[in-house]
């Protein structure tokens, strides 16, 4: 999700030396992340039918979106090259930091007691510690024969015991599978869903998915749609539970694709926005805490209308383009993406395989 995640192609001209970012892949994020945002925003006016139809709409594929990206911009991930410690600072020093943000915030903010816990992520702090582990697996999914199935596997089983909430493992393991898809697609894939075809059947497939929920869905707790609980946790038997994650998988993965189909390919005004998504990912919940929690803005009657949700979601749109535009960027950076080289040591020179020891050690060269 950050800048540095970002994908490189030769879709636009770029300096010598360098290739150009393609705008479809950063246009794509700013949508998600404004979505994410502007869903955020409305979840405390799901009395409002229509609010809660457009939450749970955007709450079936907008992570799975960003996850599914996420996987195929970390499909080339080695063990090797400094790409651990590149990790590390990408992920698990902002993940720390915005932890004990987040406590000193509730802390300052409530009568809760100053706690400090790195095993059970404050709300959107889980994915920055599920992609650290999802993106160090990376080289055993592409060792398997049937990565995808076996993640899909592994997710519904999860969902038929419950978990300790630590590292919020059942979002870990139950929405694996769109980070493992994602490292199976390839640039044509993605190019097929720029063809003209391909954002009508997306448009459509939307707007089918929001009658959907809409209507039949509206029945499905919105718990559903947070990944984070067993089938015992929801109220159903294995059996049941079983089935509707499997529909919910087929539901979010067309949704998914719907949503890349429909994204602007070109250059576009907000395009260099979707290279810094992180920032308004990790800043926005202190936001929409304060004002609509804090400041109690929930509890404003007009704003439990449709008026008022239109309102409440077009300030969300608002916050997460400011979130991640430059005079943010430069402000937070030290939190969001801090340069730590003084973190750690020297990078050690490789080892030589226990092959080549052993040929060193016969003046014939041979084993």
């Amino acid at each position: 999700m950050s800048r540095r995640d970002a994908v490189v192609t030769t879709a636009e001209a770029a300096p010598a030396g360098k290739r150009a970012r393609d705008p479809f892949f950063d246009n794509a994020k700013f949508v998600a992340i404004v979505l994410v945002v502007a869903g955020h925003a409305i979840g405390g006016l799901r009395d409002v039918p229509a609010a809660r139809a457009v939450y749970v709409f955007i709450y079936m594929f907008h992570m799975p979106v960003f996850i599914l990206l996420t996987g195929y911009l970390s499909r080339g991930f080695t063990l090797a090259g400094g790409r651990v410690r590149k990790l590390t600072v990408q992920l698990v020093v902002p993940y720390v930091l915005f932890e004990a943000l987040f406590s000193l915030y509730f802390w300052a903010t409530t009568n809760k007691p100053l706690e400090f816990s790195l095993l059970r992520p404050t709300f959107v702090m889980w994915f920055l510690m599920a992609v650290f582990l999802w993106r160090l697996s990376t080289p055993v999914w592409k060792q398997l024969r049937w990565p995808f199935a076996i993640a899909l596997g592994i997710s519904l089983l999860s969902y038929m015991t419950e978990m300790p909430k630590e590292l919020s493992l059942h979002r870990m393991f139950g929405l694996l599978p769109f980070y493992v898809l994602g490292t199976l697609l390839r640039p044509e894939h993605f190019q097929a869903l720029r063809t003209p075809r391909a954002k009508v059947v997306g448009t459509a497939a939307l707007l089918a998915g929001l009658l959907f929920i809409s209507t039949v869905g509206r029945k499905l707790p919105h718990q559903w749609v947070y990944w984070d609980s067993g089938h015992e946790a929801l109220g159903v038997g294995n059996l049941m539970g079983t089935l509707i994650r499997t529909g919910m998988f087929g539901l979010s993965m067309a949704l998914t694709f719907a949503f890349l189909a429909v994204v602007p390919a070109r250059h576009l005004w907000f395009t260099v926005l979707g290279a810094t998504t992180l920032y308004a990912y990790l800043l926005h919940d202190f936001a929409v805490r304060t004002f609509m929690i804090y400041f109690g803005w929930y509890e404003l009657e007009w704003l439990h209308t449709l008026p008022g949700v239109t309102l409440v979601a077009v300030a969300g749109c608002v916050l997460a383009t400011v979130l991640c535009t430059p005079p943010v960027v430069r402000t937070t950076r030290f939190l969001v993406e801090p340069r730590l080289t003084w973190l750690f040591a020297p990078a050690q020179p490789s080892l030589p395989t226990p092959r080549s020891v052993h040929r060193s050690a016969h003046p014939s060269g041979k084993p």
